[in-house]
């Protein structure tokens, strides 16, 4: 016999109800309530939204009813450089990052008026923090600049908080070995090669600086060119208090004037790490170099060189927008220990050099500064290793200086197919200024470098590489397609840009080309003073297949390419002579 409960009907009633349908009512009422809540939680944490500096109180009757919002991204600081916009997203830990597609940079004119516009942006980088660097077209003088998120309906969108000049700001820090903090800065305009007062000068750390009582002072160790180091706060050693958030640090110029540079920098803890001794560094050879728009020929570069000895490379990208990630991912999925350093900074590449050897103090026992142009040619077929300790058996060398010889177009007029190596084969006679190999302990703490070469401690010297053992192939001034990019972009902080009418007889220029960039008539016969065959034949020999007759940095579908075009232009050759 069932189990019956009288209940009290709407009516006064009696309703009788099984316990058997009672209990499964409970369980499904339980089970819907954990199905929903689910979703509830999930949808909010996989689709973040932006959160203003404005009050949610007020943002609700701008955006609209319709838009939901989550305090949880924020928008952290803009930056605007000549040519982009850089937009700081600041996450809280473990949340989906936002994509390239998910976001909209949107540009509207001052004052009251409505004109706006809106554009997708040109890329997203993560940050070192956790958060990303939206890049965003150039902001138009007059205009500011916000983000919204493409899958909102309205045509309302959020301020980006504090905005900064790219040419007046600190930049980027690092908390070195020594636990001092190099400080990276624009705008100060000191001299090339040379050490600045310090006393002009001092160092402030805050969580927020428009709060003068909590900031920290602190002095400076050392001032050169684009970088001030400075004595590190137990407190800001010690770690930043969560309750504040993560602490940045500026510099205060002395005596009145402009005062305190705004800054976007957080101190990083991991480059500058406490080295142990004794510890046996991971790498023997590294190189670092500063590139934009490399991804068609990074292959031939780091194959070449893996081939010579190098082991690790460190590409810091002045803001590519071609397929260098993917590029560096497939060498690296290949096996080559290669990574990728987003910098932005224009003029900048002194200081980003100063920034890789910090970062490979650690794990390399010497580093080369080259571009990506540049070769290391051993006539001898000696590993790259083995001639550095050669020149090195005594401790005091602390950088080996190599001459470099330019090549020009070599009569081309198009990219050569099988790469910079192989297809440029003509030289200027005399060689030009020398690269450096540098052990990173020699490094001057100032770290003043001219590209070239780096200051060094007290107690360390330089050796200088015999041309006849070892030199720099510099495919400096290739065919006009490739040039003109170099011409158009300059990265070096103290070489004059060939456009602007200043320092014209530089030997940074291109000889007899002038400030315009335009392809002269003979580009393609210029700076063929000598043929030079010598590294070309070995690349042919070392790095050749026998087999498929392609290069190790050859694709394959590169060939396949080359030979439709060779058998199409044949055929239609042919089609022409025939109806002649």
């Amino acid at each position: 016999m069932k189990t019956r409960r009288k209940l009290g009907g709407d009516c006064g009633g009696d309703v009788l109800i099984s316990w058997r349908k009672f209990f499964w009512f409970v369980i499904l009422f339980v089970f819907s309530f954990v199905l929903f809540s689910t979703m509830f939680i999930f949808k909010g944490k996989f689709r973040p939204g932006i959160r203003s500096t404005i009050s949610f109180s007020k943002a609700r009757p701008v955006l609209g009813e319709s838009v939901t919002l989550s305090p949880v991204v924020s928008i952290r600081e803009t930056v605007k450089l000549p040519e982009q916009t850089l937009v700081f997203l600041k996450y809280p830990q473990s949340l989906q990052l936002f994509t390239k597609e998910d976001l909209v940079c949107v540009f509207s004119a001052g004052g009251n008026s409505p004109k706006h516009w809106k554009e997708h942006p040109t890329a997203v980088d993560s940050d070192k923090f956790g958060g990303q660097i939206v890049r965003c077209p150039g902001t138009p003088h007059g205009y500011t600049i916000s983000l919204a998120i493409s899958r909102w309906t309205t045509d309302d969108h959020l301020l980006a908080g504090p905005t900064h000049q790219w040419d007046w700001l600190v930049y980027d820090a690092v908390i070195d070995h020594d636990t001092s903090t190099v400080v990276f800065v624009k705008g100060l305009n000191l001299r090339p090669g040379r050490v600045a007062d310090v006393s002009k000068f001092e160092c402030v750390y805050g969580w927020d600086f428009a709060k003068h009582n909590r900031l920290i002072r602190s002095d400076v160790i050392s001032a050169a060119q684009e970088i001030i180091r400075c004595r590190t706060p137990l407190a800001v050693l010690d770690g930043p208090k969560s309750a504040h958030g993560p602490v940045k640090v500026s510099v205060r110029i002395k005596g009145g004037g402009p005062g305190m540079l705004p800054s976007i920098a957080q101190p990083d803890r991991t480059l500058g790490r406490i080295i142990h001794p004794p510890r046996k560094k991971p790498f023997e050879m590294c190189v670092c170099t500063m590139t934009r728009n490399a991804a068609a020929v990074l292959r031939e570069w780091v194959m070449y060189h893996a081939g010579i000895g190098v082991q690790r490379w460190f590409i810091y990208d002045n803001n590519s927008d071609d397929d260098i990630i993917a590029e560096i991912n497939d060498l690296e999925s290949r096996g080559y220990n290669i990574s990728r350093h987003f910098w932005p900074w224009i003029k900048s590449q002194e200081a980003g050099f100063s920034n890789c050897a910090i970062r490979a103090r650690n794990d390399c026992d010497w580093i080369a500064f080259i571009d990506v142009d540049e070769f290391f040619y051993i006539p001898s077929g000696q590993s790259l290793t083995s001639v550095i300790r050669n020149y090195t058996a005594s401790d005091e060398i602390g950088e080996i200086r190599t001459p470099c010889h330019s090549f020009g177009p070599s009569g081309l007029r198009n990219q050569p197919r099988d790469g910079v190596t192989v297809g440029y084969t003509c030289r200027v006679i005399l060689p030009e200024r020398h690269k450096s190999i540098l052990r990173p302990e020699s490094m001057n703490a100032t770290l003043i470098n001219l590209v070239h070469h780096f200051h060094l401690k007290d107690g360390f010297t330089f050796a200088d590489v015999d041309k006849s053992v070892m030199v720099i192939n510099h495919y400096k001034y290739q065919v006009w397609e490739v040039f003109k990019e170099k011409f158009y972009r300059r990265v070096a902080t103290y070489v004059a840009d060939w456009q602007n009418e200043e320092n014209v007889g530089s030997r940074d220029r291109a000889p007899g080309l002038g400030t315009r960039p335009v392809e002269p008539p003979d580009w393609g016969e210029r700076f063929c003073e000598v043929r030079d065959t010598g590294l070309r034949d070995q690349v042919l020999a070392k790095f050749k297949d026998n087999k498929t007759q392609l290069l190790k940095w050859e694709r394959e579908e590169d060939e396949v390419r080359s030979k439709m075009g060779s058998w199409a232009h044949n055929t239609i050759g042919r089609k022409i002579r025939k109806t002649a």
